[in-house]
């Protein structure tokens, strides 16, 4: 079983589910919701084995390793494997697909070949996923990062809102032009890289004698395309109209997972191949990072749709996550990477259960709700708790992230972190401002009784509890599965972490 091609299977399977889709006959149509589960609960299945063929202790960088001849020309090579970070982002990615197909089982009405085909490009959407994350050859990576646009691109603009087609062409608009501009660099990459059949291997352009203008341009090539995709301010304007016109399920697979590519391809790309860039960089970017922070949270605070407020506090939450990234320290790289699944899980707890307040009320407008927990008690709580998440309670996994976050981009970058913990205040401020005005009060008077969680959203919303309690209680396996991961990215870029400025033999002597 160690050479059996795992994340290539991660793959094909929810391909092959979405062509079975796409292929149903009209009198089979009605099954296809039930075929793309299926399809998605096998992919976890398989992604929860090829877990325990994993070892965050091993030496080598990528582990379950594929590398095959594609282009040998250009030296593209079709290569897959992954390290702690990576793994964790599919396996999230194969936990939230299920969840949002169950969470969307009567989001196309109309059934027929678009019932089929919505669930077909969510499938797509999986695989593409598995393999933007698992790809360790840079051209393949691109091909993965663009191959995704495809089925979100569908997913809003033929499913959307009232404003679905300005929002898909925005989305695109942004993506393309963020991947283009990569797509220079890439090409840069051939040229300045070494010549033959794996000449795009990330782990034969780690470490190359680039001259430092040159490996400033490349490197800015990529970032400005992962900067897009996470969204960072000022390129992050796409985000809130995309998820306002979406579908719940498809805006927490954008925000909750597609997004992450911009802040992993960040550590497996600016910093691992260009770390002098990287480091010529950080400032500017940490400063981008907490103006996103407080710009996000900012906006969330004034927002009145409830939808386009979550998408405001992702983009404060993206903040934390590139600031950890670029502080380079442990501490806070090992919070950037668990805040991405963190972060994940927070974003698909209050999508979904806002939009099953959404569904019952018929607006998406704070202001049209208000004493909503004396009518719809579960869904109010599982509401809050999410939301608790999303502000980083103790006990929650974001509340470690955050934790680790600032404690290490404290230990070099004092005013940064300072500046940014004002985010957490914002952050307790629009998650209860926002939970006060939807849910106290008096009881509104309806015209019809108003159901609570149906068992369908039950077991919608279980996994993400579930996944809130456990990282926030026992957060020890995922820290233990990135850490490797993150401490080999800080050797590639050549830092160590800052030396504590109070000895400890002094701190002891002055305690007795």
């Amino acid at each position: 079983m160690d050479n059996f091609p795992w994340l290539t299977v991660l793959m094909v399977l929810p391909l092959v589910g979405a062509l079975v889709i796409a292929a149903l006959p009209s009198a089979l149509a009605d099954k296809a919701k039930q075929l793309a589960l299926g399809f998605s609960l096998v992919t976890l299945a398989v992604a929860v084995a090829a877990v325990t063929r994993f070892d965050a202790d091993s030496l080598q960088q990528f582990q379950l390793a594929e590398t095959h001849e594609w282009i040998r020309t250009f030296g593209v090579s079709y290569a897959l494997g992954v390290d702690g970070i990576a793994l964790s982002l599919i396996v999230m990615s194969a936990i939230l697909t299920p969840v949002c197909i169950l969470a969307a089982w009567h989001d196309v009405p109309e059934g027929g070949r678009r019932e089929k085909n919505y669930f077909a490009l969510t499938l797509s959407l999986l695989a593409f996923m598995v393999g933007v994350f698992a790809a360790t050859d840079v051209f393949l990576f691109y091909v993965f990062f663009e191959a995704m646009l495809i089925p979100v691109y569908f997913l809003i603009g033929s499913y959307g809102g009232p404003n679905r087609q300005y929002a898909a062409v925005k989305f695109l608009l942004f993506s393309l032009a963020g991947g283009l501009v990569m797509l220079v660099s890439v090409i840069a990459l051939y040229f300045h890289g070494p010549r033959g059949p794996q000449g795009f291997l990330v782990n034969n352009l780690t470490g190359l004698a680039l001259d430092s203008t040159t490996q400033k341009w490349i490197w800015l090539g990529f970032f400005v395309a992962f900067a897009v995709k996470a969204p960072m301010w000022p390129v992050h304007t796409w985000l809130p109209d995309a998820v306002g016109a979406a579908k719940p399920a498809t805006s927490t697979l954008l925000v909750g997972v597609l997004d992450k590519v911009g802040t992993y391809g960040m550590i497996r790309f600016c910093l691992q191949m260009f770390p002098e860039a990287s480091t010529w960089a950080t400032p500017v970017v940490i400063a981008l990072a907490v103006v996103s922070v407080l710009y996000g949270a900012f906006c969330a605070i004034g927002s009145n749709d409830i939808m386009r407020l979550i998408s405001y506090t992702s983009i404060s939450h993206f903040g934390f996550i590139v600031m950890g990234i670029f502080a380079m320290t442990t501490p806070a790289g090992a919070g950037a990477a668990t805040y991405m699944i963190n972060h994940g899980f927070s974003t698909a707890g209050l999508f979904l259960v806002a939009a099953m307040l959404v569904r019952r009320r018929g607006s998406t407008r704070i202001s049209d709700f208000g004493g909503w927990q004396r009518v719809t008690p579960a869904i109010a709580g599982v509401f809050l708790v999410a939301g608790l998440s999303s502000l980083s309670l103790p006990g929650m996994g974001s509340f470690v992230s955050e934790f680790l976050v600032l404690l290490g981009t404290f230990a070099r970058y004092k005013g940064a972190a300072a500046i940014a913990t004002f985010g957490l205040v914002m952050a307790a401020l629009y998650v209860l401002w926002m939970y006060k005005r939807m849910m106290t009060g008096p009881k509104p008077d309806l015209a019809e009784p108003v159901p609570d969680l149906s068992w369908r959203e039950k077991a919608v919303v279980a996994p993400i509890l579930v996944a809130f309690l456990l990282l926030g209680f026992y957060p020890k396996p995922l820290l233990d599965t990135v850490n490797p991961a993150v401490q080999r990215v800080l050797t590639y870029v050549g830092v160590t972490d800052p030396v504590p400025t109070v000895p400890v033999a002094a701190t002891t002597g002055s305690e007795k």
